[in-house]
């Protein structure tokens, strides 16, 4: 009896400790691992896409609906997504000025919104005045005598960019890699730098800030989501954003390279 007594004791004494680690062992996990976003950037050439035979609207309709996005991140001001959409809706057309002149969204993406299952956002930081701005102060600058190195830099600049880019114009294949980046963002400095203080919100810094800041904001919103979220923007921007981009740890950056191919293999 004593020794049951004793062992019934030790039962007691032991028994918190038990229970204790029990709990922690059952006690579920909250930090659970984030699934991180595919995205996927992808340059456009506005209105090359209706000229070019290697990068037409119906080979980016065909990778866009290959990459198969749950969000598209377009180049469109949130003030006109909802305008252009419900034109779009009512009478089968976009016909809100700023969104009809890119024919990726005109004649692709609103048209594939119908039958694919994804979500357009608008992230375009982008307004009427700030285009008006930069005109007027771009011409303004091509005539200052004052300032005729700069644009004479900037000149030369672009068509250095532009002879090397020769041939390439319309390859979504170089379009979309880092060798085309590389030439994009040399042949941009003198205009990004030069004309800093110039184009009020319109500069180059400037402009791929307000874009990249409703990316960044679009991202964060759907962060751990799983998702697939493809960009579109003219490809001159591609550079800016992919080395932001780069700096998250909660995405997994893809090159587009493997859509294209498969666009071009299978033909509509």
């Amino acid at each position: 009896m004593k020794k049951l007594a004793f062992q019934f004791f030790m039962a007691l004494l032991i028994m918190p400790f038990v229970a204790g680690n029990a709990t922690a062992q059952n006690k579920p996990d909250h930090k659970t691992e984030i699934t991180k976003n595919k995205v996927i950037v992808l340059g456009m050439i506005h209105g090359g896409h209706l000229t070019s035979k290697r990068y037409s609207l119906p080979f980016l309709r065909r990778v866009i609906k290959n990459i198969d996005p749950d969000y598209v991140l377009a180049e469109i001001p949130p003030d006109r997504l909802a305008k252009a959409m419900a034109g779009y809706v009512k009478n089968g057309v976009v016909s809100e000025a700023r969104v009809s002149r890119f024919p990726e969204y005109k004649d692709v993406l609103f048209p594939l919104s119908e039958h694919e299952k994804f979500n357009i956002i608008a992230t375009a930081g982008w307004t009427s005045k700030m285009a008006n701005v930069r005109r007027k102060a771009l011409e303004h600058l091509s005539k200052d005598p004052n300032r005729a190195q700069d644009w004479q830099a900037y000149v030369a600049a672009d068509k250095a960019m532009n002879a090397k880019l020769k041939g390439h114009e319309d390859d979504p294949f170089f379009i979309n890699s880092d060798a085309y980046d590389a030439i994009a963002k040399e042949g941009l400095i003198p205009y990004a730098k030069r004309f800093a203080n110039d184009l009020g919100r319109g500069d180059w810094q400037s402009i791929n800030k307000a874009h990249y800041t409703l990316i960044e904001a679009a991202l964060d919103n759907h962060s751990g989501e799983g998702a697939t979220m493809l960009i579109t923007y003219g490809a001159g921007h591609k550079y800016w954003f992919l080395e932001h981009l780069r700096q998250r740890d909660d995405i997994l950056l893809v090159n587009p390279a493997p859509y294209l191919k498969a666009a071009m293999q299978h033909q509509e």
